[in-house]
């Protein structure tokens, strides 16, 4: 007897444990307790992808292939690069698409900077843009007084002028200097727009001998390739202004802030200005990028 009475109790012990963890595993399935999936997820510091929208022509001098390998070293991140005009980054960073920003628009960006779309916004460098086009100057650009003039010589000759026509910053600053010279090309035989980037613009207007607005890093980086030479340059207007941003957190609770809190860190750093500050001199015998971190915004 006393044996039965163990093994019923034994029976009773196992049937009791049974309905506790069944209980268990209903409570978590039901959400009582805390999914592990969960608590990952609500810390935006453990998100490695770094989603970063910027111009074409970091891309196309090459100089993010430099700059993105080493932060991820540096740092365990991991960048995901968009290139796209800069007016197509600035859209991204109003959606909350991406989390940090590289652009060269001063005046597109600073509606994003007072209205809170974008924090820590920073000076990075700077380069020029110049106007490139065939070695016979049909237009004759070389001799012009100055920006103005120079376009205005290629409108009145009706020469060739290729637009990347793209809402980039260099179709911006292309559209402000026709603007200058108090002409209106859009529907002009002469005046042909690409849509493309800027490498691509390039292409075709070497393809064409028309001229080009180009930011002079890209030009140099792809000048071997091409039957274009640098025609004017050196007016104060062609300044080319480049700066970092993060997209707001507290207006888009999905980007990733930490991760886009230290990209712009590292764009500033000393050690990574020396690295702009060098890079293409090696290749090109001139920087195509001059270091501005810590200055004053020009």
């Amino acid at each position: 007897m006393k044996k039965q009475a163990f093994r019923k109790w034994v029976l009773w012990l196992a049937a009791v444990m049974l309905v506790l963890a069944v209980a268990g595993c209903g409570a978590r399935q039901s959400g009582s307790g805390p999914a592990p999936e969960q608590n990952a997820g609500s810390d935006q510091s453990q998100v490695k992808d770094v989603i970063l929208a910027t111009t074409t022509s970091t891309q196309d001098s090459g100089l993010l292939d430099v700059l993105v390998p080493d932060f991820e070293k540096k740092t365990g991140y991991r960048v995901k690069t968009i290139a796209v005009g800069t007016g197509q980054a600035l859209k991204m960073g109003e959606k909350g698409e991406a989390d940090v920003l590289l652009t060269h628009a001063p005046k597109s960006e600073k509606p994003l900077v007072d209205s809170g779309v974008v924090v820590n916004y920073r000076l990075v460098m700077h380069n020029d843009f110049v106007l490139a086009g065939p070695a016979a100057d049909p237009a004759g650009i070389k001799q012009a007084a100055n920006t103005a003039d120079a376009f205005k010589r290629i409108a009145q000759k009706g020469a060739i002028f290729v637009s990347r026509g793209d809402d980039s910053g260099t179709h911006k600053k292309e559209l402000s200097l026709w603007e200058a010279a108090g002409i209106k090309p859009q529907g002009q035989k002469w005046y042909q727009e690409t849509g493309s980037g800027m490498g691509q613009t390039l292409n075709v207007a070497s393809e064409k001998q028309g001229y080009v607005l180009t930011d002079r890093a890209t030009f140099l980086a792809q000048r071997q390739n091409l039957k274009l030479e640098i025609l004017y340059q050196g007016d104060k207007g062609l300044l080319n202004i480049y700066h970092v941003m993060q997209v707001n957190p507290e207006k888009f609770s999905k980007v990733n802030a930490a991760g886009a809190k230290a990209f712009v860190d590292y764009l500033v750093s000393p050690e990574t200005q020396k690295i702009i500050a060098e890079f293409g001199r090696d290749k090109y015998g001139e920087p195509l990028f001059f270091a501005d971190a810590g200055k004053e915004d020009k």
